[in-house]
């Protein structure tokens, strides 16, 4: 159409007379967009990009863009990959967090304890930060791929607390599993249990632990197909793993130490009241 075209079109005015439109209203040719887009039922301006950066310092980027920038009634919503990214943010924490209270759930049952399952999970935090802190050496970031790993750290390391406290509760029930004393019968204390589980599950602790390490080496390494999703994956578990395994054989045994003979303690403490008032 010409503009010449709108002032063929008459209005009805208040007193019903025909007038022209052109007598109430001014044209102007300007360039507009051809199509008016929505996204959910409001008006809205489509802009896509690939960035070279991770996606989440992009997203963080556009957000303190947008907040300088748009103005008072405008906002900013993220469709695609930044919008399943901060989806699966949401979805891995609530993974995690899972999966730590079924693992307590496990453990609760198997030792039959509400307290040495926290002595074993006391590896879980020291493989996160081994993990996270390998990420950051390989130069990797934290995304879908390596927070997977993270995950499945929560699975892997407790394996190791669990060989040696629960060698540790059979020494002290009388159970001896080491050949140097197959017939001892006697109640031993908390820490000669450590001082005899600790190098007797050593070496298991340390196979296991190598198996899974150096299973994942290649794919760290970036070798093979798919490597830019396994490399963070691999490097996240590797680094829990190394972390998990060499504080495990010191902070767990000196966890169990002080929480049992605390416990050990207590109980003496109730014992003797309960004898003086009986």
């Amino acid at each position: 159409k010409q503009l010449s075209d709108f002032s063929k079109i008459y209005l009805r005015g208040r007193e019903g007379q025909m007038v022209r439109l052109d007598v109430v209203a001014k044209f102007q040719k300007i360039l507009g967009p051809a199509i008016i887009s929505r996204y959910d039922m409001q008006y809205a301006a489509n802009f896509a990009g690939s960035p070279s950066v991770p996606l989440g310092d992009a997203v963080k980027s556009v957000q303190q863009a947008a907040a300088e920038i748009l103005p008072a009634g405008y906002a900013i919503k993220f469709t695609g990959q930044a919008e399943q990214f901060s989806k699966t943010i949401e979805y891995a924490i609530f993974a995690f967090v899972l999966a730590l209270v079924l693992v307590y759930m496990v453990l609760a049952s198997q030792f039959n304890s509400f307290i040495q399952p926290f002595m074993i999970m006391i590896a879980q935090p020291l493989a996160i930060i081994g993990g996270v802190a390998a990420l950051w050496l390989w130069g990797h970031t934290l995304n879908i791929y390596s927070m997977i790993g993270l995950i499945l750290l929560i699975g892997l390391v407790a394996k190791n607390s669990i060989l040696l406290i629960d060698l540790t509760n059979q020494l002290r029930g009388g159970h001896a599993t080491s050949g140097q004393n197959p017939d001892k019968n006697a109640y031993q204390e908390v820490d000669a249990a450590l001082r005899e589980a600790c190098p007797v599950r050593m070496r298991p602790v340390l196979m296991t632990s190598l198996t899974i390490i150096l299973a994942l080496v290649p794919a760290a390494l970036g070798l093979g197909a798919g490597s830019d999703t396994n490399g963070p994956l691999a490097v996240a578990v590797i680094g829990g793993m190394i972390s998990s395994t060499l504080l495990t054989l010191l902070v767990v045994p000196a966890v169990y130490s002080l929480v049992e003979n605390a416990l050990v303690r207590w109980q003496a403490k109730r014992a003797d009241t309960a004898s003086s008032v009986a």
